[in-house]
């Protein structure tokens, strides 16, 4: 059986339960293959795996309908994993394995330091070796800088930055009028440091009446007890902690905060899910907050139908981190290799500047561009705060915890949009 012996109705219905066809009905040609680098295993391993899960679930989708439709034929996509262990140093040798194998497109996210080391090899090997070139897709390295001074032709990133997600944050930090007393804290290194010192000037600027109580950074992914940091921010009487921590660091901080008997409320970045609810508890109820492109408990039939999918294909509730943002990219680079009409680097990455997403395999539930100028993705955010779940604004939990998240603000693409300092250099 071919792709085109296969109703239309058939190949939806496949794509809608997030499943692929059967094998013989895969498009026959080679497949267009895509490198994850991640750190699939050592202290972040939870985090590489959630990213592993979703991209593999994108990738199953697009080839249910048939593929990425080429002029010579549909192609499939093909997920090559890559484990970084978590270390940049890796994470280089295999990029390098990748252009030695001609893959064409590079997916990594956990790490701005690792993102912007890969960014400079790429662009450099770019420039030596124009004949193999690849561009790098980014669904996770939030800090700033990557899309503004160290921007880069060949990078593109599908996550709200750093300070799109602040800007979203402390919008509701402002309303908050029972907070006097903030607490930051962050993750020694490139994106960490940039979160606190934004935090404080957008904080300043929005509600100075708030007093910064705390600024520490602590070492990334070391850090086995967060007892001390937890006792340090109760001490201080903060009745908010905002943090861009993820992973563990996030999970043990959030542990660390509910045994010392903190009640201060947490402004996070993604403490929605990676075991973060069920680290905090009842104590989290109305006072974590997370901030996030999509949550499973948006509402409306669409959402309803994308997360009823992506559970269907992963029922373990160990499994659930679903990012609608990583479903995003992979439509998008189909779309664009197939409005490129090539799977050649330069004339993909062309074709992504400017491209919009209509959000229709995602049930029209999310929308975005890529910004040409600075090729950062511009998207809705939406801020949540963790409830009991099994209500009726909080119908599904997260990772089993019996907690999920309640839709406190959404904004728009334009609301969260911040200016780019890019200067781009351009392939001719």
């Amino acid at each position: 059986m071919t792709p085109s012996s296969l109703t239309r109705r058939a190949w939806l219905a496949l794509a809608a339960a997030g499943l692929s066809p059967p094998l013989h009905a895969q498009p026959q040609a080679a497949p267009i293959k895509i490198a994850l680098i991640e750190g699939l295993s050592g202290a972040f391993a939870n985090a590489g795996d959630a990213v592993a899960r979703n991209i593999q679930w994108a990738v199953e989708r697009v080839n249910a309908r048939g593929g990425v439709r080429l002029l010579g034929g549909a192609r499939p996509l093909e997920l090559v994993r890559l484990d970084s262990k978590g270390s940049t140093e890796e994470a280089l040798s295999l990029l390098r394995a990748a252009l030695d194998q001609r893959i064409a497109f590079v997916l990594q996210g956990n790490s701005s330091a690792t993102a912007t080391a890969l960014i400079d090899a790429l662009d450099k090997h770019n420039a030596r070796e124009p004949d193999r070139r690849a561009i790098f897709l980014n669904y996770s390295a939030v800090d700033p800088s990557l899309t503004n001074e160290r921007c880069s032709f060949w990078h593109f990133r599908f996550d709200a930055h750093a300070d799109m997600r602040l800007a979203a944050l402390t919008d509701v930090l402002r309303d908050d009028r029972s907070v006097k007393k903030v607490y930051l804290i962050g993750q020694d290194y490139s994106f960490g440091q940039h979160v606190n010192r934004k935090a404080r000037e957008m904080i300043a600027a929005k509600r100075p009446d708030i007093e910064i109580v705390g600024d520490e950074l602590h070492p990334m992914g070391r850090v086995k007890d967060f007892i001390p940091y937890a006792t340090k921010i109760k001490t201080s009487g903060a009745q908010a902690v905002l943090t861009g921590n993820w992973g563990n660091d996030l999970t043990l901080l959030v542990r660390a905060l509910r045994e010392v008997g903190s009640d201060a409320k947490l402004y996070t970045f993604y403490g929605n899910a990676l075991g973060a609810p069920a680290a905090v508890g009842d104590a989290g109820i109305g006072s974590v907050l997370a901030v996030a492109e999509w949550h499973p408990n948006v509402g409306g039939a669409p959402a309803e139908a994308f997360y009823a999918a992506f559970r269907k294909r992963f029922p373990d509730p160990r499994e659930d981190y679903v990012h609608a943002r990583m479903q995003v990219m992979v439509e998008m680079l189909a779309a664009a290799i197939e409005r490129a009409r090539s799977t050649e680097a330069a004339a993909v990455a062309r074709a992504l500047e400017g491209l919009s997403y209509d959000g229709a395999t995602l049930g029209g539930l999310h929308r975005a561009t890529m910004r040409a100028e600075d090729h950062q993705l511009q998207q809705p955010l939406v801020v949540s705060v963790m409830e009991r779940a099994g209500t009726r604004e909080v119908p599904h939990d997260v990772e089993g915890s019996g907690y999920g998240f309640r839709t406190l603000r959404r904004l728009d693409a334009a609301a969260v949009a911040q200016p780019s300092a890019c200067r781009m250099n351009r392939p001719r």
